[in-house]
């Protein structure tokens, strides 16, 4: 009781929410320091990928941004409203995520594709070769291509009868 008369005022004035309504995804109090940090870790990070590569173009840039707002921004609120990408614990989460992919694209390095390297290309009326999965949709049943002639021809009639159709095929007599 003790504890609740005095955080419940401190949570105001801090202007704490208590929970994010997601989830599994807590509350961070503190989330713009969090955020300054992991967003300067991702500029670090990043600086491994080539510079030329547009993945390190894409990441700086929308770093740079979400870092100079939390700079700027004093309050978790604001913050949000300025960058429209949710909640600043899903931000959180985005940035350690980017940080993971960071590492994961340093170790796969798509960007050294060897100069000698072909790529089997298919032209429209080329046969499929065997390894390759084929993907086709089924054929459409007839009412279906019926359906696209009449109103393709403009001779679509539609029903003026007043009266709902009959499902059941039961006639309603009184």
């Amino acid at each position: 009781m003790f504890l609740r008369r005095i955080a419940r005022p401190l949570m105001m004035m801090a202007k704490v929410k208590e929970t994010t309504g997601i989830v599994g995804l807590d509350v961070v109090p503190n989330a713009r320091e969090v955020l300054i940090n992991l967003y300067t870790k991702t500029l670090e990070e990043i600086k491994a990928v080539p510079e030329d590569e547009g993945y390190r173009k894409a990441v700086e840039s929308f770093t740079r941004h979400r870092l100079s707002v939390c700079q700027e921004e004093e309050d978790s609120e604001m913050i949000e409203k300025r960058l429209c990408c949710g909640q600043v614990e899903e931000l959180i989460e985005e940035a350690r995520d980017e940080l993971k992919l960071i590492g994961h694209m340093n170790e796969w390095k798509p960007w050294g594709i060897p100069d000698d390297y072909e790529c089997e290309v298919i032209e429209n009326d080329a046969p499929v070769p065997k390894h390759v999965p084929l993907h086709r949709p089924g054929p459409l049943p007839e009412e279906f291509y019926k359906t696209m002639e009449t109103v393709t021809s403009g001779k679509l009639e539609t029903s003026k009868k007043d009266e709902p159709a009959i499902a059941s095929g039961e006639s309603q007599s009184k």
